[in-house]
């Protein structure tokens, strides 16, 4: 379709066009989540799509919907540095504004949903290309886009403590996962964001918090022998380092993110509890900065 259809969609507020029917537009749509044109993925595709999923468009299309965007989480995975990442990544981002809308209109059975987390999570884990911007094409941002998705359905009322307790398991072993790529786009915030939609549910218990902190802490524990200064960080324990670091920080102020601020309004019930467990983990990175710190201080 020539792409001033698409310009006279965006500046009509992205109301549907009449004169085409929904599944064709959907299709292109879809498509162009995967191209290597940001101003088609980034500025077009992505912004039609959460627009009209937030106004209704597709509820009654919704299961089908999300379902054939489930599908684009698994094109190409397992490649790294290749354009099918976009693809990947975008299709997580919309799969978002599908969980949100559901934690809004309330209009999905909790089968679907947990199918959704399912399939998210295998993709999550499994994700080998973690660029952030790709220069000439735009952002990739597989990580930020997946602790987005992760944040979302952390706020979905068909996920209880043992499924809560399986995403930080995730945020976790992203972030531990060897990987030649040190994340310096506001991944670590992200995550940060998604890790504390699940702590303010209430519904982890500070026993697993800490756990959960002690385990990926060990990320950042320099192993004795065959690592030199010139190996020593590896990216993934200052991937760890800088989540660790801003999840102590917005979990100290307090969040209110723009799009949702009301599950944020009140501090956690583990909110001490998890900051000092972090103020614990936070100086394995740099231990040498806390070496002469009394105990008792």
């Amino acid at each position: 379709m020539p792409r001033g259809f698409w310009q006279q969609v965006l500046a009509s507020d992205m109301a549907v066009p009449e004169d085409r029917p929904l599944n064709e537009l959907t299709a292109e749509l879809v498509t162009m989540l995967g191209s290597t044109n940001p101003v088609e993925r980034d500025e077009t595709a992505y912004p039609v799509l959460a627009t009209w999923l937030s106004e209704g468009v597709y509820d009654d299309l919704l299961v089908s919907f999300g379902d054939s965007i489930a599908q684009g989480l698994v094109v190409g995975l397992g490649k790294s540095l290749d354009d099918s990442v976009f693809r990947r990544s975008f299709s997580a981002l919309i799969l978002t504004e599908c969980v949100r809308r559901d934690n809004v209109a309330r209009i999905l059975p909790v089968d679907v949903v947990l199918n959704w987390a399912e399939r998210a999570i295998g993709w999550y884990t499994r994700e080998q290309d973690l660029r952030g911007w790709v220069p000439g094409k735009g952002w990739a941002h597989t990580v930020a886009h997946g602790a987005d998705l992760l944040g979302v359905l952390a706020s979905s009322r068909h996920l209880q403590s043992l499924h809560l307790g399986v995403l930080l398991e995730v945020i976790a072993e992203r972030l531990v996962a060897p990987t030649p790529t040190v994340l310096v786009d506001g991944e670590d915030d992200r995550l940060a964001m998604a890790a504390l939609t699940v702590v303010h549910r209430n519904l982890v218990d500070t026993e697993t918090l800490d756990e959960w902190v002690a385990t990926v802490s060990q990320a950042m524990v320099r192993p004795r022998g065959h690592l030199t200064e010139h190996t020593w960080p590896t990216p993934a324990a200052k991937n760890t380092s800088a989540f660790l670091r801003a999840l102590h920080v917005h979990l100290a102020i307090g969040i209110a993110p723009a799009h949702d601020p009301a599950p944020f309004a009140e501090p956690p019930e583990a909110r001490s509890d998890l900051l000092l467990a972090l103020l614990r983990a936070i100086p394995t990175f740099t231990p040498w900065m806390y070496s002469g710190r009394r105990k008792d201080a």
